[in-house]
């Protein structure tokens, strides 16, 4: 426990939530989390900001809104944000690490999100994306808010990690819950920045600090972020490649030119390791820049071995994932994709747009088989963040 703190105290990192989708993912993600971390909320929708489960909370836009959420319009988010700008560098000064999430193709989030990414690189801290594209039902001018706030947000982070929401439906079953398709995209964020700021606060054997991450994921552009845990004689191989292959991220690690891991155990043995950095370095580019660690995290069980990959330098960032690679379900089990997306090829260099209606129709074809009961819940749609306030 000191350790955690003491190393902490030598890194201030930040969790900004942005919108109704980022306020919700930061209220699951404070409810377990390394310490030292501080989170806060930033929006233009009084009674959802209310809702949101952190202490500190800034309701940008009150003249400009009167607290009734900016109605999908980024311009209104953007000026919500300019509206509150002092407030927001007071709340991120002196940070070294802030993550911005948000849910990208609604007002705020989109709007918002990069000028609060302005004011924390103008705060000199390491900064980073965390967000999600839209669901194909949401609408395709949901989509193009999305996209062009995806274009905007990129020039203003160090380090951005997409997840598109489409992608949930490589991974659920016809009968799976609506609400449990959505936690599962809420873990995706969660392990995304809990696997990055746990490596910089928590101690161990071979220790990752916080000038390492900066050297992997300052001004790199995309990025990923991987997190398996397994357990059993093959835990490390089954551990990094959950790490390696996650299906709900919008790039594969193959290619990739900077990367950092950490692997946590109880009982790590020297053979598994080697293991685990022989794989790691198969995958990736063969001159790729390499940080490894070893690190102690309490809340593994007996006999389960965590391995996190953050992966950066990629040769683009329309990088796809590889073909017949395994999705590692959610859900509990190890599935093969119903579809693969086309590897990329100097012959076949797809532009933004055209991989970005590739992924459209085949979700679309997904979705009409019955993945989710739209009928559930008409409200629900009416939401306009993909990741609603859960209901109690």
């Amino acid at each position: 426990m000191n350790k955690e703190k003491n190393k902490t105290a030598f890194a201030s990192i930040k969790v900004v939530g942005v919108g109704g989708g980022g306020g919700n993912a930061i209220s699951r993600m404070c409810m377990d989390f390394v310490k030292g971390v501080e989170f806060i909320a930033i929006n233009t929708d009084a009674q959802d900001l209310d809702s949101c489960d952190v202490r500190k909370r800034i309701y940008i836009g009150k003249n400009l809104t009167r607290g009734l959420g900016t109605g999908m319009n980024p311009e209104i988010g953007r000026q919500a944000a300019e509206e509150n700008r002092s407030e927001i560098a007071e709340s991120l000064k002196a940070s070294d690490l802030v993550f911005i999430t948000a849910g990208l193709g609604g007002g705020t989030g989109s709007g918002a999100s990069p000028v609060v990414a302005e004011v924390a690189h103008e705060a000199g801290a390491l900064t980073i994306g965390v967000v999600t594209k839209p669901f194909l039902f949401e609408g395709s001018q949901r989509m193009k808010v999305a996209q062009d706030a995806l274009a905007k947000l990129r020039e203003k982070v160090d380090a951005l990690i997409v997840v598109p929401n489409d992608r949930i439906f490589s991974l659920i079953q016809k009968d799976t819950p609506i609400l449990k398709a959505f936690a599962a995209i809420d873990d995706i964020l969660r392990n995304s920045v809990s696997g990055i700021a746990e490596l910089i606060a928590i101690s161990g054997l071979i220790n990752i600090d916080f000038a390492d991450i900066r050297s992997i994921m300052q001004d790199v552009g995309t990025a990923l972020v991987g997190v398996g845990i397994a357990s059993g004689q093959e835990r490390a191989v089954n551990a990094v490649s959950q790490a390696l292959n996650s299906p709900l991220l919008e790039v594969s690690v193959e290619g990739a030119k900077g990367v950092l891991y950490g692997v946590a155990a109880r009982d790590l043995r020297m053979t598994e390791f080697n293991n685990i950095a022989k794989m790691i370095s198969e995958a990736v580019d063969p001159a790729a820049k390499i940080i490894c660690g070893i690190y102690n995290d309490r809340k593994l069980k007996k006999g389960q071995l965590k391995v996190v990959i953050i992966a950066t330098g990629f040769n683009g960032a329309n990088a796809v994932p590889r073909n017949g690679q395994l999705l590692t379900n959610l859900f509990g089990s190890t599935t093969y994709p119903s579809h693969t997306t086309p590897e990329r090829s100097e012959k076949n260099d797809k532009s933004d747009d055209v991989m970005a209606k590739n992924e459209t129709e085949k979700s679309k074809a997904s979705y009409s088989k019955g993945h989710v009961d739209i009928n559930a819940d008409e409200k629900t749609w009416e939401i306009p963040a993909f990741l609603r306030k859960k209901r109690k």
